[in-house]
């Protein structure tokens, strides 16, 4: 029996629990500091085994992964490694910048272990052990980031078990994996938490600002909400990447200046139409560092039941709904109703479906 503990059974720890439970010859064991989490695992089934015991979960484990945040990787690390490991026992992380816990393996007694960097690259809107999903990286580009020290062996057992996530497999080195994601999650993360902000500056002083900041600002700038304790220890983790990553945007954003004080209007044009082509080359369908859109808005009247008579038929139909939000509902006037999915596929059927109860559909 192949046992597989996974420290921090949330979204990413519990998707993974899911995904290797009930495999033939797999025995998963859960850990948590709090006993409310332990008997929350347990209740959901979304592993074997749970306790709240450091060294009764990495006991034996023949794989240990390190589903916690960026910031209390190393301390976890530092911990597990005072234990008696089995030998060979391969240890992984799931976390979003890699050279950094990379380096701090390196320098450790890992007491008989091997430790390979991950990054499974998907995500959801919600988080928690609720939200663990069998398929959630499905699709997904899931990153090993082994070292020229790393046994093959070792890998090649690692990559043999995520085979069970639906992952594309894929070795990285660890200072390239950062950035890479640097350009692509964690730079995007951050201008969009500067532009809302610059926003809401302006909006102190007119409240128009907040009041017209929907639709396209709000959908493009939707990452701005996501975990300020997360990406505090991701975006310092990743801090050398990023300076040299936001020099480089300040010198984008200078030009962009200079071409708007001469009026260019030739490169305005260029600039739009180099971007949208790069654009259309990026995979549509294929998960990522930043969750993809699979949003509809309907108009809705206001009447009794008419949002449980749509929740009831997506049912009917076993449309699995993500998220549902009233945009507007005054009364006698229509209002609009954000529909949120998981993917491309119960989007498209949602909308087939709507369109065919007469519904009025937008994008």
């Amino acid at each position: 029996m192949t046992k597989i503990a996974i420290f921090g059974v949330g979204l990413i720890g519990g998707s993974l629990a899911l995904c290797f439970k009930g495999k033939p010859g797999l025995h998963v064991v859960g850990h948590s500091v709090r006993p409310e989490s332990v008997r929350k695992y347990l209740d959901r089934g979304v592993v074997d085994e749970a306790t709240t015991k450091l060294e009764e979960a990495a006991a034996d484990a023949d794989f240990i992964f390190l589903c916690v945040p960026v910031g209390s990787l190393e301390t976890y690390m530092e911990a597990i490694c005072t234990l008696p490991l089995k030998k060979g026992c391969i240890i992984t992380d799931v976390g979003s910048t890699k050279a950094s816990v990379a380096k701090r393996a390196r320098t450790m007694d890992l007491n008989g272990a091997v430790f390979i960097g991950g990054h499974p690259m998907a995500g959801s809107e919600r988080s928690g052990v609720e939200a663990a999903s069998s398929h959630l990286f499905e699709n997904a580009y899931y990153v090993l980031t082994p070292d020229s020290s790393t046994p093959q062996e070792a890998v090649d057992r690692l990559t043999g078990l995520l085979q069970h996530t639906g992952a594309h497999i894929v070795h990285v080195e660890a200072g390239e994996h950062d950035e890479i994601v640097g350009a692509i999650s964690h730079l995007p993360h951050i201008i969009a938490v500067a532009l809302v902000n610059q926003v809401r500056g302006y909006s102190e002083h007119n409240d128009l600002y907040q009041a017209l900041a929907a639709g396209g600002f709000r959908d493009i700038t939707r990452i701005a909400s996501s975990d300020p304790v997360v990406w505090r220890d991701i975006l310092i983790n990743n801090r050398t990447v990023l300076l040299k990553l936001l020099k480089e945007w300040r010198a984008n954003t200078e030009q962009f200046m200079h071409i708007l004080e001469e009026g260019n209007e030739t490169l305005i044009e260029e600039a739009f139409r180099t971007a949208g082509e790069f654009r259309e080359g990026l995979p549509e369908r294929r998960k990522g560092m930043i969750r993809a859109l699979y949003e509809c808005y309907i108009d809705v009247p206001d009447h009794p039941g008419i949002i449980g008579r749509i929740a009831t038929e997506l049912g009917k139909h076993r449309i699995n709904l993500s998220n549902l939000q009233i945009i507007e509902s005054r009364e006698d006037v229509p209002g609009t109703l954000r529909l949120s999915f998981r993917k491309q596929e119960e989007l498209d059927r949602a909308v087939r479906l709507l369109e065919s109860l007469e519904f009025k559909v937008h994008f």
